[in-house]
């Protein structure tokens, strides 16, 4: 039960860190039209890479672990996203958006790296 959990913790988690991303850059940016289609024009190459993320690091199997987990997860939903968003989705990808995408999505491996300090922490014995 704990190891499913703490699966679905990682899933949530890692989508929550993408929509995040979408919605602060659409923010930053005052982006126009309809806020939700917008939204998801942006979101599903991202979705889609962070899936395929999760399949090439078989996360299901260490999901908290940051170092390979939150690495290969992070590297491959930055390049799979930008490469599906420009030539899947066919949307642009200003040099700015190439930078500043996998720089924000470093997110995914930093609540990993957060999470295994806090159990490292919890399990230190007090003094």
């Amino acid at each position: 039960m704990a190891e499913r959990r703490a699966v679905l913790t990682a899933a949530a988690a890692d989508v929550a860190v993408v929509i995040l991303f979408v919605v602060m850059g659409r923010s930053s940016h005052k982006e126009g039209g309809p806020w939700l289609t917008e939204s998801l024009k942006v979101l599903g190459p991202f979705l889609i890479a962070l899936l395929l993320g999760w399949l090439v690091a078989r996360a299901w199997r260490t999901p908290m672990a940051a170092i390979p987990t939150g690495m290969t997860i992070w590297l491959v939903t930055a390049a799979a996203g930008l490469l599906l968003r420009r030539f899947v989705f066919q949307r642009s990808t200003a040099m700015g958006f190439v930078i500043v995408g996998p720089v924000f999505l470093l997110v995914l491996i930093g609540w990993r790296l957060l999470a295994e300090w806090l159990r490292g922490r919890r399990g230190a014995p007090t003094t």
